[in-house]
Parts: C-alpha cells; sequence; structure tokens
C-alpha cells in the first residue's frame, strides 16, 4: 500500500526531519516507487510538490528535504500504484478549491468499485480511485453546505457519513486538510505522535538521524505528525483505530469529536 504522513502544528514547522525518514520509503527502505507528493499550507496558499519517480532518488524530493518550509498544515504521499498507471496526474496529493480554500487530500488502500459521479462540480483529472473518492467527498460536502464551512462539528459528521459510504468500497486510509483543520481518517492503519514540552530527541526507523527538538522549539510549540507507520523508533505513536475520524487544530487532537 502507499505511505501517508502528515503534519499539524499551533506555529510554522518545517518538516524535514520526518520527510527525510519518510522519502526513503519510496525505493529505499520500502518498495513505494511509483511517485510522491508533498503540500504546504502557507496562508491561503498551497504550495505543491509532485513527481512520479522514486522519492528516494528524487531531485524535487531533495529539494524539499533541504528547503525548510515552514507551515501549520502539511499532507505528503508515496504511492504505490494499484488503480490507475504511473504518471504525474495520478500523484497524491490532490487539490481542489472549495468555499474559497484550497483543501488537499491523499489516500492510503483500494476502493476499486467506487463509481465516479459524473454530474457533480468536482471530477477526477487522472485515473486513480483516490482521486475519484476525493473529488465524491467534496461533492457531498459542497450539496450538503454550499455557501460557507459549517462548524467543525457539522462537517465532522458529514465527513463520517460519507467516510461509511466510500469505505465499503475498499481500504480507505486518508488525510485531508483545509489548512485550518486537519482529519485523519484510518480504515486499517494510521499512527500518530503529539510532540510538545518537554521536548526531547527522536531518532528515525528508515535513516540514521536523529535530531533533538528541545533545541529547535520554543516552550509553547505543539506539534503532531501522523503516518501510516511510527517514523521513530524511540517514542510512543498512538495508533488511530479502524473506523475512527481524528480531526487536529494547532497540533491537538480534538478527541471529543471521534
Amino acid at each position: 500500500m502507499c505511505q501517508l504522513l502528515g503534519m499539524n502544528c499551533n506555529v510554522p514547522t518545517d518538516i524535514c526531519f520526518s520527510f527525510e525518514g519518510f522519502c526513503a520509503r519510496g525505493g529505499k527502505t520500502d518498495d513505494h516507487k511509483d511517485g510522491w507528493g508533498i503540500a504546504f499550507f502557507e496562508g491561503l496558499g498551497c504550495r505543491v510538490f509532485l513527481d512520479d519517480s522514486h522519492s528516494s532518488t528524487s531531485p524535487v524530493a531533495a529539494l524539499v528535504r533541504q528547503y525548510p518550509i515552514k507551515s501549520m498544515n502539511v499532507i505528503a504521499h508515496i504511492r504505490k500504484a494499484t488503480v490507475g498507471p504511473v504518471g504525474l496526474e495520478n500523484c497524491h496529493p490532490f487539490k481542489r478549491e472549495l468555499w474559497g480554500r484550497y483543501w488537499v487530500f491523499a489516500h492510503n488502500g483500494d476502493v476499486p468499485t467506487l463509481a465516479a459521479d459524473p454530474t457533480g462540480i468536482y471530477r477526477p483529472v487522472g485515473q486513480t480511485d483516490s482521486e475519484r473518492a476525493f473529488c465524491l467527498m467534496l461533492n457531498a460536502i459542497r450539496q450538503r453546505f454550499p455557501d460557507r464551512k459549517p462548524p467543525i462539528a457539522d462537517l465532522y459528521a458529514v465527513l463520517r457519513e460519507v467516510n461509511a459510504e466510500i469505505a465499503q468500497h475498499g481500504i480507505f486510509n486518508y488525510l485531508l486538510s483545509d489548512g485550518e483543520h486537519f482529519f485523519a481518517h484510518c480504515s486499517t492503519k494510521l499512527c500518530y505522535i503529539v510532540r510538545q514540552a518537554p521536548f526531547a530527541a527522536a531518532h528515525l526507523i528508515d535513516e540514521d538521524l536523529t535530531v533533538d527538538f528541545q533545541e529547535l522549539t520554543t516552550p509553547s510549540d505543539r506539534v503532531a505528525v501522523i503516518a501510516t507507520t511510527s517514523l521513530t523508533d524511540n517514542e510512543v505513536w498512538t495508533p488511530i483505530h479502524p473506523g475512527e475520524l481524528l480531526v487536529f487544530q494547532d497540533g491537538t487532537p480534538l478527541l471529543a469529536l471521534s
């Protein structure tokens, strides 16, 4: 399956450390070789980098690893193609506009029997079941809330309904964000960690690299990192239970909504 990586923070933060280990899974420590992508929210803007080559050897990935882009919401994905050929149009994350904001989505799993909605505003560009699911989600949300973003509890309830419908067609692990809230849905495998004071050192599983976050942070910083599997071997990661949808904001999971 594909690999997911997300970050949600209370202050703009770079993802270089986590992305270093994550990229190794694209052809070096794992066999996900069919493209990758990463999206950074910056205010109302969103930078997206995509490449249909191995993330472990991609010059674009090397640029991202060396360029400390600071963001409060980041979504990254490494692809192992199952539905749709290898190609730039099939690389995650996918981006669309809703309510005057960019929405970014990345999926891990397969929902091959999910049919496209030919009447909706949002339509896939590529051939993946993942982009098809994203468009269906946005069409359903926009139909329910056509004019503006609703209170988060109302949006959460609709997402839960849509998740249940799509998950009937297969495995539906995903990350979704509009730059304000960050959603993580687990169908089979997803976990997270919240780093906050007192900060400590962390060591990557996929690369022999250690960073002492105490040297790089302030006591008020808070960073949530979400991944398919844990990225470090000396920290405790919290598994997200199958069927659970978490909402993160400012580095905190809003567990009251789960």
